[in-house]
């Protein structure tokens, strides 16, 4: 669906359009003649640009074997008397009650009229006409061949727009359930192919805006891609990549400000409330009904609401997360230390939360909470804060205070981010063998998130230099936490950061520190806050 040729020689490549499906037209007559009869007067029949697919039986059991592989069959031309006297009129309950076929039309035919009263039996069972074989010329068979067309025709109609509009509540509420703007786009593509079972070939665009647009034409950003679309994920102004009717049709539904629709693509057009511009194209999608555009235009309105909400959200939560780290931060700089530690320990602590098996949510509501695990150093003074030799037994246990303080900060919120952070400023102090402080709690007695919390903030904070110490050598922190595994640290934790060291080292690098406290002494013990 792209070519690396600039905009004035993309190709102009073209996909033969498929024909539509014949109408299946099942006779049901144990006589050969009726057969070979209906064969040639509907031999050029057509409706709706659709010819007709004769399908022949002989008895009411050959039939319903038919029906069975055929559920699309639109118009059944039953005989009444086969291998009974009634072997059509069962057969006609067994379609409506047995398969649950509603949608078929049945038209009953009898040589017998007297047999089975028209009134009786059009009364008595759900068929759609009753006919004597005699009166079925060839101009009344192709009228009756409009009749119940058209019925069929209406009635599926009706049943696709149902299943279509259930689709469409389906696939919107499970977009409006990610909260990810990066999971968003993906669902939205894949919800919109399924939803009609189109083309797996598509592409969601964001259309740039300002000094991003290019002198060609608009700059569209590919946020997600499936198909032939996938390499162009993350590309920006992908105008030179892509053919050219596919442009074109994103330009002039990006002018036109609505959807396009052309044999071989479809571009849905979609504008939050914002003024962000989105574009949806589907390639070798064939041509959609007027049903199949009504409801990718419902879908594509709730996508914009969806995307507008999920963005509000994204925005709320970078909000959220970035006075969290101002908050620590703001702690950190006080007790001289610098800022990126916590940004270390929320990243350190969602990387070990995620390998722990904890869910995706979980380890957000970790990595965004720990952060605070020292907020209660907000009540410690600064004489005890920020000593550089060790403390004495009454400093000791001022500093050990602020645990407490932190946990009572941050207790009484009902949000669940603070409400973990206060469970992991209470207990990031807390160690495996029960040794720790303020409750000397043990084992998987202290929460997942304290034992997580504890691992980060003692092995970034060993790194680092502070006003008490110098930076310890990586070899020197691991043979640490080797000596403290199930004493100090929960061993499981323990072992997850042994296993993902390349990556927790990653982290330390990305978010280093721009300058280093001068170290004063080295006298404090390892597990100092």
């Amino acid at each position: 669906m792209f070519a690396d040729e600039f905009p004035d020689q993309r190709s102009e490549a073209s996909h033969p359009i498929q024909p539509l499906p014949a109408w299946k037209i099942l006779v049901v007559d144990d006589e050969e003649e009726v057969h070979s009869v209906t064969r040639l007067v509907l031999s050029d029949y057509q409706f709706a640009g659709r010819r007709l697919e004769i399908l022949s039986t002989y008895s009411a059991e050959e039939a319903r074997h038919t029906l069975e592989q055929h559920p699309d069959i639109a118009v059944g031309l039953i005989d009444v008397v086969m291998e009974t006297d009634h072997a059509g009129l069962e057969l006609v309950k067994a379609i409506r009650q047995e398969l649950g076929n509603s949608r078929i039309r049945l038209v009953l035919r009898t040589g017998q009229p007297g047999q089975a009263p028209e009134e009786t039996v059009i009364s008595a069972y759900d068929i759609n006409d009753y006919k004597d074989k005699t009166e079925l010329t060839a101009t009344k068979l192709r009228t009756l061949m409009y009749s119940t067309l058209r019925s069929f025709r209406d009635i599926t109609a009706l049943e696709s727009s149902r299943r279509g509009l259930e689709q469409v509540i389906l696939s919107s509420s499970h977009i409006f359930e990610i909260t990810s703007l990066q999971r968003f786009t993906s669902a939205v593509l894949m919800q919109l192919t399924s939803l009609l079972n189109l083309s797996e070939h598509a592409a969601y665009f964001k259309v740039a805006s300002g000094f991003a647009v290019t002198r060609e034409g608009n700059g569209y950003h590919v946020l997600a891609g499936t198909g032939s679309y996938e390499p162009l994920v993350g590309q920006h102004n992908c105008h030179n990549m892509l053919e050219k009717p596919v442009y074109d049709a994103l330009e002039q539904a990006t002018r036109e400000r609505c959807n396009q629709y052309f044999d071989e693509h479809m571009v849905a057009y979609f504008e939050t409330r914002s003024g962000q511009v989105h574009l949806l194209c589907i390639s070798n999608v064939g041509q959609l009904n007027e049903l199949d555009r009504q409801l990718i235009e419902i879908f594509c309105t709730n996508v914009a609401i969806a995307f507008e909400n999920t963005h509000l959200k994204d925005e709320l939560e970078q909000t959220q997360q970035e006075t969290v780290y101002m908050l620590g931060e703001a702690v950190e700089s006080r007790s001289k230390e610098t800022g990126n530690h916590v940004k270390r320990v929320a990243e350190i602590s969602y990387l070990l939360a995620l390998k722990a098996g904890l869910s995706e949510e979980e380890a957000t509501i970790i990595k965004s909470a720990s952060p605070l695990h020292d907020l209660g150093k907000i009540g410690i003074p600064d004489a005890v804060l920020n000593k550089p030799a060790k403390h004495s037994a009454e400093e000791w246990e001022v500093m050990q205070r602020h645990v407490g303080i932190g946990y009572e900060m941050l207790r009484t919120s009902n949000r669940p981010i603070l409400q973990m952070a206060s469970i992991i400023a209470h207990q990031h102090h807390e160690h495996w063998n029960g040794r720790g402080y303020p409750n000397g709690l043990q084992g998987e007695q202290i929460h997942i998130a304290g034992r997580i919390t504890a691992v980060a903030d003692v092995f970034d904070a060993l790194a680092c230099d502070r006003c008490y110490k110098k930076a310890w050598e990586l070899d020197a922190i691991l043979e640490l936490f080797r000596r403290e595994r199930g004493a100090q640290f929960d061993p499981r934790v323990v072992d997850l950061l042994f296993d993902n060291l390349d990556q927790v080292l990653l982290i330390r690098e990305r978010y280093r520190d721009a300058f280093r406290p001068p170290p004063v002494s080295d006298s404090r013990p390892s597990g100092s806050p």
